[in-house]
């Protein structure tokens, strides 16, 4: 053999692998190769078993039956140390750093916990994980400082934890990278900024397995497309051989449009003004309408303000100056409470940590607006008539579960994005603001979001889109805003603009009036 074939051979297989949990059959017979120096794509609708089969090839889930091929040796299971020993690193899609430490710490104690097989000695080498750390951190694209290395993890915004997650993965010496969503909350010049990271693994002959919902992104990088389907890999090849089609048809078992699902157009009738609203060296004299049965967007890198100004909006982070009106009266937004009385809702974008109570049922959540509503004089709620409200939201959302007494915890992500959305469907809100609706959700419940919206607008709600989704933004709202450097710097129609334009216009290229 010879020494590029050597490099080029089959560093991982699974055979036949199945896993069972109890009664649900989540892997039925999964065939799949990886191979050195590769970049593969694993695609399909949440609750297909993607998660399952990258935790089995993590050492996270053992599998029920079948083998795991390394170099040429057979496993039938493998322990998390050993696939860490194998040089398989993993960043999971809830990123699974540990909130309390540093970023030098989360980043570089896996090198020697490996290296002690699961056990870290008394004494850490600190200049060993200052030196681990700055090299992975400068590969990610972070500038790295003293101040960096030192700052706790929960202190930091969730685009830079999850560039930490992915340097903690490149530490050590991979061979095999596992990505659980890597882009999700990363802007178009991160995501660039990840790709140079991904060329720069292959010309290392590592291999890269991206789970992923966005194939715009993974055309741009090439490689390899797995697909799943109910438990099945039920394609695997070149990217370039299947069109976006083929490739949704193969993950849902049905054809998905791509076409602009905003038919529609707004009245005349101004819903929500905004007149100069502030909030200091985070955005300042913002001023915008939104018409009733409007679908507005809004968009800009992650430093540009888009965020602050839906927090404002939302009266979590409250202006400090400027105002709001609803139907032509000034509204008071200086909290949560009086923006829900203004008649807003306001879903978040990490639905996990600031939306949805996971223990507890998809009725408890749905309700969750509306327990004074539901409680009598003495306190009492009436559960009969909530879960009667609940079920009616489940239904107008689409949700795939008949069982309302579900915990959130057990739903796929794209059904427990329909759960937080329908939650506001139980106050009537004539105002929704959506950050991120999709972050994290498959291309069928996408569709399924997007349906809504549109019918939610065309029932004359006013809706604000906040996201980095281009495609997103492009497909759904009549009107987008730009901003850039806290300020709005260009509003384009919906149904003419495209990428490049938007993007020239998150940079500063553009410099347009607003609305």
């Amino acid at each position: 053999m010879t020494q590029q074939d050597q490099q080029n051979r089959c560093f991982l297989e699974l055979r036949n692998i199945h896993k069972r949990f109890g009664g649900v059959h989540a892997l039925r017979g999964v065939d799949m190769s990886l191979e050195a120096g590769e970049v593969y794509h694993l695609l399909g609708e949440n609750g297909c078993g993607k998660s399952t089969v990258i935790k089995i090839m993590a050492g996270a889930h053992p599998p029920s039956e079948g083998q795991i091929i390394l170099d040429g040796e057979v496993h039938k299971e493998l322990t998390p140390i050993q696939s860490l020993d194998f040089g398989i690193e993993t960043v999971y899609q809830d990123l699974s750093l540990i909130p309390n430490l540093t970023v030098m710490e989360n980043v570089a104690l896996g090198e020697q916990l490996v290296e002690g097989h699961g056990r870290l000695l008394r004494t850490l080498d600190r200049a060993r994980l200052k030196d681990t750390a700055t090299k992975a951190l400068s590969q990610v694209g972070l500038t790295v400082t003293a101040e960096l290395l030192s700052t706790i993890v929960s202190e930091l915004p969730l685009a830079i934890r999850q560039l930490v997650a992915i340097a903690r993965a490149i530490a050590c010496e991979a061979r095999l990278v596992i990505m659980d969503e890597p882009t999700t909350s990363l802007t178009r010049r991160e995501v660039e900024n990840l790709i140079e990271v991904v060329s720069r693994l292959r010309s290392q002959n590592v291999a890269v397995l991206f789970v992923t919902h966005k194939l715009e992104e993974c055309y741009r990088i090439g490689g390899h497309a797995i697909v799943f389907r109910d438990g099945l890999c039920v394609a695997q090849g070149p990217i370039n051989n299947y069109t976006r089609a083929d490739l949704a048809e193969l993950m849902t078992g049905r054809q998905i449009s791509e076409k602009r699902y905003r038919t529609a157009g707004p009245s005349t009738e101004t819903l929500m003004a905004l007149d100069g609203l502030e909030v200091p060296g985070r955005f300042n004299d913002v001023s915008f309408k939104l018409h009733k049965g409007e679908v507005l967007g809004i968009t800009g890198l992650s430093d540009s303000g888009r965020n602050e100004l839906a927090l404002a909006i939302a009266g979590i982070s409250p202006a400090s100056s400027g105002s709001i009106s609803v139907n032509g009266k000034p509204v008071r937004i200086h909290s949560a409470p009086e923006s829900i009385k203004a008649g807003i809702g306001y879903v978040p974008e990490d639905r996990l940590s600031e939306g949805l109570f996971l223990t507890k049922s998809i009725y408890q959540n749905e309700i969750a607006l509306i327990l004074t509503k539901l409680a009598n004089k003495f306190g009492i709620l009436d559960m009969k008539k909530g879960k009667e409200i609940a079920r009616n939201i489940s239904e107008k959302m689409r949700l795939n579960t008949g069982d309302i007494e579900l915990p959130v915890s057990a739903l796929s992500g794209g059904n427990q994005q329909r759960v937080l959305i329908g939650r506001w469907l139980s106050i009537d809100p004539e105002i929704l603001v959506l950050h991120g609706p999709t972050v994290g959700v498959d291309v069928g419940s996408k569709d399924a979001i997007y349906q809504t919206i549109q019918k939610m607008a065309e029932e004359g709600m006013g809706l604000v889109i906040v996201s980095d989704d281009l495609p997103e933004l492009l497909q759904n709202c009549d009107r987008i805003l730009v901003m850039n450097a806290g300020e709005v710097v260009a509003d384009l129609n919906g149904a003419s603009a495209n990428e490049d334009e938007i993007y020239q216009a998150m940079l500063g290229s553009v410099q347009e009036g607003a609305a």
